[in-house]
């Protein structure tokens, strides 16, 4: 079946399809003076587009970075997981920012919050090594969700303690991991792989877990 345009040259908007293949048309006998087949001009979107795959997860490109193929497999391998975790303390942060409660609402509402942008900072960071090396950062949720080591927390609210508690967990799981893999990636001469791990994802976990911990210290407040 030919496809429809209207007066005015435009694509029909019977089907994305048919827009799609009118434009081809007109691209394929339209050409300039080199010879060369020329885009229409239009403003129909180009709507609805499916693709291959271009490149598999758990696979790296070449980059002229200096390192070898397994430095760099081995690093968005490690990498990974530490970024689904952040993901995952992200959003841990954020629910327990929202269901925060008690006497100490407003300030652990606030610091949970903070906390919860700075672990954002890093999972963009992390997902840009992962670029960097060749590899394909995990960004799905579904997917994030298949890889984490960090367990599920209950749908509903948690008394603070445990809230807390749950959050340091999971700040300890990713800084165990990250020693490691920071040690092993300075073994294979990622350097900054092992950058990244020490100076940003380690040194602000560390300090985030401080935080919280000390609002687990029972100890009172206007007598000794």
């Amino acid at each position: 079946m030919p496809s429809r345009t209207s007066s005015a040259g435009e694509p029909s908007a019977t089907s994305g399809h048919q827009a799609g293949h009118a434009s081809r048309t007109t691209s394929k006998r339209s050409a300039n003076g080199d010879g060369r087949a020329r885009r229409p001009v239009s403003s129909q979107p180009w709507l609805h587009q499916r693709g291959a795959e271009v490149q598999e997860f758990g696979t790296v490109r070449q980059f002229p970075l200096g390192l070898s193929y397994d430095a760099r497999l081995y690093s968005c391998e490690r990498l990974n997981i530490i970024l689904a975790n952040t993901q995952i303390l992200y959003a841990l942060y954020k629910k327990h920012h929202w269901l925060m409660r008690g006497p100490t609402f407003y300030q652990l509402h606030l610091l949970l919050d903070k906390h919860a942008g700075e672990q954002l900072e890093l999972v963009d960071a992390i997902a840009e090594r992962v670029q960097t090396l060749g590899g394909v950062a995990v960004g799905d949720p579904r997917h994030v969700a298949e890889i984490t080591t960090i367990p599920r927390p209950p749908n509903g609210a948690e008394e603070v303690p445990a809230m807390l508690s749950r959050l340091l967990e999971a700040h300890e799981t990713i800084l165990i991991d990250s020693h490691d893999a920071a040690a092993r990636a300075a073994d294979m001469g990622d350097d900054g792989t092992n950058d990244l791990l020490v100076s940003d994802v380690i040194r602000t976990g560390e300090l985030e877990a401080w935080f919280l911990a000390e609002h687990l210290v029972d100890t009172p407040l206007v007598h000794a």
